[in-house]
This record gives structure tokens, C-alpha cells and sequence, in this order.
């Protein structure tokens, strides 16, 4: 493995999330290893009229966790965020900390934003008048409202941002979070991705799309990637923060990262607005410019986490990318889907998922992907299945990939700090 060169290195220290697994990271990881799904059957009068009523709702309520008056001035999607960025500040040792707000930023991504506040407010200005809307609706609903937030706790001043590129968004969040470092313009950037969706018109949409599961009767069952039986993805929803550092920032405070960002790579398809490229042209773009600035070889990568959504197309575009993408080093490369466990999360999947990334590297163990039975004869990869696998001794490096609707293509290459 080759030795980056860059002059500034990105490292990470710190994690935090809340998930369909778990209300935090260690939750959601030992969750993971033990191959439990976090989909079910959803409640509420609502779901009855809906054309499926199976969902990835987070394991524990930010009712739980956040005050009540606080929790009432953010969309769901920011309460996710809220939490999970502060797990992840504290994980990092920076809690009480005095981090210069200067050279602190903030990237939150969403891919649909304040969904549930945009559609509760319509409906009170729909059946009592506009005097009823909320004050803080637009707030609220901001799709940088969750990034916002997070950016006003911490006093985030070097810039504040929020990518919108559907299912990549998480990823691509990370992605310019590096670029910030590496630009000079921080020290420290807080970055990640959140989502909540699961709500009758968004499911209905996709629902209308085909783009849903319907195996109703066996609901953890039914995120199944690269499996034959596969009918669509389990809508999810949650959020997951990192913590990202220039190595110098992160030694001079005496941190001990988890993993370095080595690469990222972005692309588009220009193909179709929700089809990906069937022969994963822009994908293969992505996972290769990734490994060129991480200056990594694709002998190089011992595990993938793949987007792999568990729709009959999507999964295997991105498996025929990979293999056109790496070549014979395919073979021997550890790939896993852990929405087969979450669901899809949106644009939090990306950075859930770089949390997995970077947890099977730090402790050189790969989550298994659930519900694999029969493996569809077009995806040619070594998938992990039924019990983690040990990624063995020396040096590690991974991708993450995520891949959204309007063609977006993100990948990330992480290397093993140690």
C-alpha cells in the first residue's frame, strides 16, 4: 500500500449516529456484527391506507433523549442530526474543548430536508388557517436547518453547508468536508448525513416508483440485496455524524484517530433521472478517482461497503462497476450491504454506512449481509454472509459507495490509521 502524499491528511475521531439498530454507535455496530434488521411492521392510524407498511424507523425516539422544548424547534430530521453530532463531538474528546470556531465547520446533508414539518404545517394551514402554521416552520423545514442547528451548538464559523444529492448526500457531505480541510479553510469539520422520511406521502412516492419492498409478511426479511428474491429497498430513516481533523490538528491535541480518509471520488451518470447506468460508467469514475487520490491500488482494498439498496437494477449496476472498477483485485475484496440490516436511510446511508466503513477497518471485522439466500448470477463478488468475517493482519483500506437519484455518484476510500 502506497503512503499518501498529500499535504494535508484527514483523519477521523469521532462517531456518532442514531439508527433502525441503535440510539448510538456501539448499539448500531453490535447490532451489525449480530446480523439483527431493524425493519418492521410500521404503526399509526396512517399506515393502514398505505400501499406498504413496513419501514426502518430509529430504535430509540429522540423524544428519549432530547429536552422537550428543544426537540419541538427541530424537524425530525434535525433531532437525528442533533443527536448524533453530539455523540460524535464527544467521541472525539472535544466536548468542553477549546476548538477555535474559526477553523471549525459544519456539513449536514439531507436528501429530502424538513419533509414532516413542511407537510404538518400545510395541514394545519389546510384545516385551521395560516394563524395555526408554527412560527419556526421554515427553520424547521430548511433542508440546512439539521447542519444549521449543529453549526449554532458548536460555533461552527468557518462555513456551514448542506449537500443535496438524494441517496449520496451523506457521502458527499464527507466528501467536502475533506475539501474544506484540504482547502485550508478548517481544522475541523463536522459532517455527515440524516434523514426522516417515513411519512405517508414520501412512501407513497416511492411506493408509486415500484422502488419499495413489499414482502409484508416477513418485514426483517425484506432488505435483501444481491439476493434473486430481491423487490425494492425498506425505507429507513436516522442520521450519522463524523468527526473529520487534519492529522496535525488531531496530534498536537493528542487524538487517537479510528481511520483516515485517504480519497473521494464524485461522478454523474447524466443517464436517467432514478435508473442508474447499467453498466455503472459513473460509478466506476467514482470508486477509481477515489483510489487515485488516496493513491491507493486496487490490490490495495480489502472491503467494500456497497450501496446496494436491494433493487433489482441498482444492485447489480453498482456490482458490475465494481468489477469493471477494480478489475481481478474483485476477488478478493470482503463486499457488504449493511442496509440489509438499516434499510435505506436516504441521505443518511452514506454516512451510516462510512461509520461501518470505518468500524470494520478499526476493528478488521465485516458485518454480514442478512437475507442473501440465492445470489443473483449477474453480481460476481465475494459478499459476506451469515456471520462477520475477520479481515486479518497488516495494512487495510475500504470504499464506501453511495449512489443517489439525478445520477449522483460518491466514493470513499478509507485507509486503517494503525
Amino acid at each position: 500500500m502506497s503512503t499518501n502524499s498529500s499535504p494535508t491528511r484527514v483523519v477521523i475521531t469521532g462517531l456518532g449516529a442514531t439508527t433502525p439498530l441503535g440510539g448510538d454507535v456501539a448499539s448500531t455496530w453490535e447490532a451489525l456484527l449480530q446480523g439483527r434488521s431493524g425493519v418492521r411492521t410500521l404503526s399509526g392510524d396512517w399506515v393502514a391506507d398505505m400501499p406498504v407498511h413496513i419501514g426502518a424507523p430509529v430504535a430509540v425516539e429522540p423524544s428519549e433523549v432530547l429536552p422537550r422544548v428543544e426537540a419541538r424547534r427541530l424537524d425530525r430530521s434535525g433531532q437525528f442530526a442533533m443527536i448524533a453530532a453530539r455523540e460524535a463531538w464527544a467521541h472525539a474528546g472535544l466536548a468542553g474543548a477549546d476548538v477555535d470556531g474559526d477553523r471549525l465547520g459544519v456539513v449536514v446533508a439531507s436528501g429530502i430536508g424538513g419533509v414532516q414539518t413542511l407537510l404538518s404545517n400545510y395541514d394545519l394551514l389546510k384545516e385551521k388557517g395560516p394563524r395555526r402554521v408554527s412560527p419556526f416552520a421554515v427553520p424547521m423545514l430548511m433542508p440546512n436547518g439539521p447542519a444549521a442547528s449543529v453549526g449554532l451548538e458548536l460555533g461552527a464559523r468557518a462555513g456551514v453547508h448542506t449537500p443535496v444529492s438524494a441517496c449520496a448526500s451523506g457521502a458527499e457531505a464527507i466528501a467536502y468536508g475533506v475539501d474544506m480541510i484540504h482547502a485550508g479553510r478548517a481544522d475541523v469539520v463536522v459532517c455527515g448525513g440524516t434523514e426522516a422520511a417515513i411519512h405517508p406521502l414520501p412512501m407513497s412516492a416511492f411506493a408509486a416508483m415500484m422502488a419499495l419492498s413489499r414482502r409484508e409478511d416477513e418485514p426483517q426479511r425484506a432488505s435483501r440485496p444481491y439476493d434473486k428474491g430481491r423487490d425494492g429497498f425498506v425505507l429507513g430513516e436516522g442520521a450519522g455524524i463524523v468527526v473529520l481533523e487534519s492529522a496535525e490538528h488531531a496530534a498536537q491535541r493528542g487524538a487517537t484517530p479510528l481511520a483516515e480518509i485517504a480519497g473521494a471520488g464524485i461522478s454523474n451518470d447524466s443517464h436517467h433521472i432514478a435508473q442508474p447506468d447499467p453498466v455503472g460508467t459513473g460509478a466506476i469514475r467514482a470508486m477509481q478517482e477515489a483510489l487515485r487520490r488516496g493513491q491507493l491500488r486496487p490490490e490495495d482494498i480489502t472491503h467494500i461497503n456497497a450501496h446496494a439498496t436491494s433493487t433489482p437494477q441498482g444492485d447489480v449496476a453498482e456490482a458490475t462497476a465494481i468489477r469493471t472498477a477494480l478489475g481481478a483485485a474483485a476477488d478478493n475484496i470482503a463486499v457488504t450491504s449493511t442496509k440489509s440490516m438499516t434499510g435505506h436511510l436516504l441521505g443518511a446511508a452514506g454516512a451510516v454506512e462510512s461509520i461501518a466503513t470505518v468500524l470494520a477497518l478499526h476493528h478488521r471485522l465485516v458485518p454480514p449481509t442478512v437475507n442473501l439466500d440465492d445470489l443473483d448470477d449477474e453480481v460476481v463478488l465475494d459478499v459476506v454472509t451469515t456471520e462477520p468475517r475477520p479481515l486479518g493482519t497488516g495494512p487495510l483500506a475500504a470504499l464506501n459507495n453511495a449512489f443517489g437519484f439525478g445520477g449522483h455518484n460518491v466514493a470513499l476510500a478509507f485507509r486503517r490509521s494503525a
